[in-house]
C-alpha cells in the first residue's frame, strides 16, 4: 500500500507520498504559522523509517514554498528536486532565498522530462523504485526556454512547471501539473507522452487560468480530477468529470492498494456519488475508486 495527501492549506499546495517502497516524498509546500507545526509533525512520523526522503518542487512560486524554510529546519532536506532555473523575484522572501538556496546546492538534483534516478523511477537490490516518473519540462524545448527567460527577469515561474506521474504497480496512476497556465498547455501539447491516469490534480489549484485544454484532457482521461483550493469563482468545474473540491473536502487521502484508492476526506460530512461504498469503517472514508 502507498499515501497519497493533499492537505488543505488554504491558497497554496502541500502533498506527501508515503511510498511503498523504503521512499517518501514531499511535494511542495505552504505552511503558515497556524498549520506548519501540525503538518511538519504528520511530515516527520510518516517518514519515520524510510531511509530515502525527496522534496519536489514544481515551480518557486510562493504558494508552492512558503515555509520551505521552516521545512528545512525541521527535517533538513538532503534531496531537493526542481527544474534547473534562475528564477528572480523583486521582493525575496526567506522561503524564496532557502528554495535558491537549495536549487543552486548540491543538494539539488535537476528534472527533465524522461530522467532516470536511483531510487525515484529505478530500484535495486538495495530498495525498490518510487514509481515517479517526469514527463516535462523538455529543457530544449523553445516554449520551455522562454518560460525559463520569464522566470529570470522576475515575471511568473507558473510555466516552468513539472509535469509528473506518480504510479503504484497494479494500482493507481496519479499526476501533478504544478501551475501551468492553459495557454502554455496548448502550445506544449504535442511534446507530452500524455498517459492515461485515475487521478490528476488540477494545474493551477483549478483555476480557469490553469484548465486543462480538452485535447490534452481526453488523453488522459481521467476517473477523478482533483480541485484546490481557490475561491469558487475562479474554479473550472470541469463537466462530465468526477471531481472533488478540496474546498469542501478539506484534506484528502488517499490509500492506494492493488487495483484500489480508497478515498478520505478531513471534512465530517463530504461526501461525492461516483465512489464505490466498500464499508470501510474508519472515519470519514467517504468511498472506494475500483481501477478495474
Amino acid at each position: 500500500m502507498s499515501i497519497i495527501k493533499s492537505f488543505a492549506v488554504g491558497n497554496g499546495d502541500t502533498f506527501y507520498i508515503k511510498h511503498n517502497s523504503d521512499n517518501f516524498t514531499i511535494i511542495d509546500c505552504y505552511l503558515n504559522e497556524e498549520n506548519k507545526e501540525e503538518i511538519v509533525s504528520e511530515l516527520l512520523l510518516q517518514s519515520k523509517g524510510k531511509e530515502i526522503t525527496r522534496f519536489i518542487s514544481t515551480h518557486p512560486d510562493e504558494d508552492h514554498i512558503r515555509g520551505l524554510k521552516y521545512l528545512d529546519e525541521k527535517m533538513k532536506i538532503h534531496n531537493f528536486y526542481c527544474v534547473k532555473n534562475k528564477a528572480t523575484k523583486s521582493d525575496e522572501s526567506s522561503d524564496f532565498k532557502k528554495y535558491c538556496e537549495l536549487r543552486d546546492s548540491d543538494k539539488a538534483f535537476y528534472i527533465r522530462k524522461g530522467i532516470a534516478r536511483k531510487w525515484m523511477n529505478q530500484g535495486d537490490d538495495e530498495r525498490g523504485s518510487s514509481g515517479i516518473n517526469i514527463l516535462w519540462p523538455d529543457v530544449d524545448n523553445v516554449n520551455f526556454k522562454d518560460a525559463l527567460t520569464k522566470a529570470k527577469n522576475g515575471e511568473s515561474p507558473n510555466n516552468i512547471s513539472a509535469i509528473f506521474k506518480y504510479s503504484l504497480q497494479d494500482g493507481a496512476n496519479v499526476l501533478w501539473m504544478g501551475d501551468l497556465e492553459t495557454d502554455f498547455m496548448e502550445k506544449i501539447e504535442n511534446e507530452v507522452q500524455w498517459p492515461q491516469i485515475d487521478i490528476v490534480f488540477a494545474p493551477h489549484h483549478g483555476r480557469k487560468s490553469g484548465k486543462i485544454p480538452k485535447s490534452i484532457l481526453e488523453q488522459l482521461n481521467p476517473k477523478i480530477i482533483i480541485l484546490g483550493e481557490a475561491p469558487s469563482e475562479y474554479l473550472h468545474y470541469y463537466k462530465n468529470y468526477n471531481l472533488i473540491t478540496q474546498n469542501l473536502a478539506g484534506d484528502i487521502t488517499l490509500n492506494c492498494i492493488t487495483n484500489k484508492i480508497h478515498i478520505y476526506s478531513s471534512n465530517d460530512g463530504y461526501n461525492v456519488l461516483f465512489l464505490d461504498d466498500e464499508n470501510i469503517l474508519m472515519n470519514n472514508y467517504i468511498g472506494t475508486l475500483n481501477l478495474k
